[in-house]
C-alpha cells in the first residue's frame, strides 16, 4: 500500500535524523529490526528510542535505553504502545505528514539558502532557540559534514534570519524537521522557502501537531498517520 510505504520511509528518515544528531554529539544509536535505540541518553529533545515498525513491542524500545535516571523518552512512531505501566506519560501526539513528489513549490519571499559555515549555523541555532544559548548548542558544526543533512535558513532584505528548517535526504524521501519562524514571519513563508530547496523528485515527509500542522497542510502536505512521544518520570 502506497501510504504504508511512505509512512515507513518517513519513520526511517526520522530515525536516521535522530542518529545523525547523536553522531554530532559523539553518540551512536543502534538499529534493530523493529526499533532504533540509544544506550546513552540522547541530546536535548531527541528520543532514546524510535519504533520502526507497527509490530514493535515495549521490550523492543525499553531494553536498549538508559532508564537509570528520569527523562528517557520514546517515539512511538505508529501510536501503538502503552508505556504507562512502565512509568512513562504521554508527552504529546502528532501527525506524520507527506507531500507528494512533483508538486511545485509555493512561491517564497526572502533569500533561502543552505547554512554552510559554523558561524552561520550558530546564528541559525540562536534564531531557532529564540536566543537560548543552551538550546542552540544542540546544533553542532559536525552536522554540516553530514551529506544527508541540510540546514536551511531564510533571510530578509536586511540579512535578518526569517526562519529555517532541517532537510534530511534519502533515496526515497526528504524529511523536514525543526521548522521555525521568527516573530513576525508567516510559517507558510518558511514552508515555501524550505520546499523550494527540497528535491522535487521525491516526497517530503515529517510530522507536526497543533497549530504547526495548519501551515504545512496549506502548502500541499497531507496527514498520514498518528504518532506519540512518551516521557519517563
Amino acid at each position: 500500500m502506497i501510504i504504508d510505504d511512505v509512512l515507513g520511509d518517513a519513520v526511517r528518515d526520522n530515525a536516521d535524523w535522530c542518529q545523525a544528531m547523536c553522531r554530532a554529539h559523539g553518540l551512536t544509536g543502534t538499529f534493530g529490526p523493529r526499533a532504533w535505540t540509544s544506550a546513552v541518553r540522547t541530546p536535548l529533545y531527541y528520543p532514546d528510542a524510535v519504533t520502526l515498525t507497527k509490530d514493535a513491542t515495549v521490550e523492543d524500545v525499553l531494553t536498549g535505553i538508559d532508564r537509570t535516571a528520569p527523562g528517557a523518552s520514546v517515539k512511538d512512531s505508529h501510536a501503538r504502545l502503552d508505556l504507562t505501566s512502565e512509568g512513562f506519560r504521554l508527552l504529546f501526539e502528532a501527525s506524520w505528514i507527506h507531500r507528494p513528489a512533483g508538486l511545485p513549490a509555493p512561491a517564497a519571499t526572502g533569500d533561502w539558502r543552505p547554512v554552510r559555515t559554523p558561524e552561520e549555523l550558530a546564528a541559525w541555532a540562536l534564531a531557532w532557540s529564540d536566543g537560548d544559548a543552551d538550546e542552540a548548542a544542540l546544533f553542532r558544526p559536525e552536522l554540516l559534514a553530514d551529506p544527508a543533512t541540510t540546514v536551511i535558513a531564510g533571510h530578509g532584505p536586511d540579512g535578518r534570519i526569517l526562519g529555517g528548517a532541517v532537510l534530511t535526504t534519502s533515496t526515497r524521501v526528504t524529511g523536514v524537521s525543526n521548522l521555525f519562524a521568527v516573530d513576525g514571519t508567516d510559517p507558510a513563508h518558511v514552508w515555501a522557502g524550505t520546499l523550494g530547496l527540497s528535491p522535487a523528485d521525491r516526497p517530503a515527509v515529517g510530522y507536526e501537531s497543533g497549530d504547526d500542522l495548519t501551515p504545512a497542510l496549506a502548502t500541499g502536505f497531507e496527514e498520514l498517520a498518528p504518532l506519540r512521544v512518551w516521557l519517563a518520570g
